[in-house]
């Protein structure tokens, strides 16, 4: 259970990078807008916000891996306190926007990893 437990905290992790690099450097070009729906001027007005949000998403990546290489318990800790971030904002993303597919594509792993390092724990 250990195993599966850090393939899906480093699978959070990698999608937290890759989600990271959407909002940072391709917000504005035709892979950013067509992931999260948007035409060019709105990606233009709005591309400040999105290098801000790109940034946390980053913090995320790095506590998850944080929490991957370090000794336990702080490695415990660090993977359970980065994945309750990850559940809340998803959560909160899905509650306050009409886009449905954060439950999906960031709380539904955010809860399975933290699930499964909380069983392996």
């Amino acid at each position: 259970m250990r195993i599966l437990a850090e393939v899906l905290v480093g699978a959070v992790a990698v999608l937290h990078a890759y989600i990271m690099v959407l909002e940072m450097v391709f917000w504005q070009r035709p892979r950013g807008r067509t992931a999260f729906g948007m035409d060019e001027e709105t990606a233009r007005i709005t591309a400040p916000l999105a290098a801000n949000q790109g940034l946390y998403n980053g913090f995320l990546a790095a506590g998850l891996i944080w929490g991957l290489i370090a000794a336990d318990p702080v490695g415990f800790q660090a993977q359970v306190f980065f994945l309750v971030c990850v559940v809340v904002a998803g959560a909160y993303g899905a509650a306050s926007t009409s886009n449905r597919k954060i439950l999906f594509s960031q709380l539904t792993p955010g809860a399975l990893a933290l699930a499964a390092v909380i069983i392996a724990g």
